[in-house]
């Protein structure tokens, strides 16, 4: 087996040590044991954003919030089906993750970084949503494993009832808050019926081609 190469060290801000490394053409982001995120598994990633656009139905000019930006999988896939008049801010809090985009990962990258329709803000995406108000026709969240914060414990204050109606008050009416997981959550499920959206929880597999691990986005409607 082709051994893996370290490639660098990331300290996320309040949280855990995120390691990137390739094996072959394959790169992958490692916290602990844990493997993050992989360039050989998008195919989960990919539907947070294919999923989303399908649901606002085709809006005019449409704004979408995305954090954080990973591999850049879900803001690939949003672009390719994005009109030219569409508007697309990535939050990312992990300067390495965006220096890593632009270096070693630079071909994955794709030029995405690069589009015009895309505004990168270095900041917690929670910041990002706290100054938005009735600013998105979305926010795509996969800015840990799910609901319960790996990366970062901060990252729970998303999630919370508090974090649910400031994720609100930032959509416009009938926006669409999406949320990726490594797996489900039924307390988090309910939250969001609580929180006053229309919540509907998709199972999606990891790799492109329909196989690998099960995931799970919740597609939660304003009103």
């Amino acid at each position: 087996m082709t051994p893996r190469e370290l490639l660098g060290t990331a300290q996320v801000p309040g949280g855990e040590t995120l390691t990137l490394y390739r094996r072959g053409r394959d790169f992958m982001i490692v916290l602990d044991r844990n493997e993050l995120m992989s360039s050989r598994m998008s195919g989960s990633e990919e539907a947070l954003a294919n999923m989303t656009i399908d649901r606002l139905g085709g809006r005019q000019a449409p704004h979408l919030l995305i954090g954080g930006y990973g591999m850049g999988f879900t803001l690939r896939a949003g672009l390719a089906r994005l009109g030219a008049d569409a508007r697309v801010t990535v939050a990312e809090l992990v300067p390495e993750i965006i220096e890593w985009a632009r270096g070693p990962m630079v071909e994955l990258m794709a030029g995405c970084l690069d589009d015009p329709r895309v505004a990168l803000a270095m900041q917690d995406v929670a910041d990002a949503i706290a100054e938005g108000r009735g600013r998105y026709d979305a926010i795509l969240l996969d800015v840990d494993n799910g609901p319960d914060g790996l990366v970062r414990g901060a990252n729970d204050r998303i999630y919370t009832m508090r974090g649910l109606a400031a994720a609100k008050a930032a959509l416009k009416p009938r926006g669409v808050l999406a949320v990726w997981s490594a797996g489900a959550d039924a307390a988090f499920t309910r939250r969001l019926g609580d929180a006053g959206f229309a919540v509907d929880e998709v199972k999606v597999r990891a790799r492109s081609n329909g196989k690998g691990p099960q995931h799970v986005i919740w597609f939660a409607r304003r009103g």
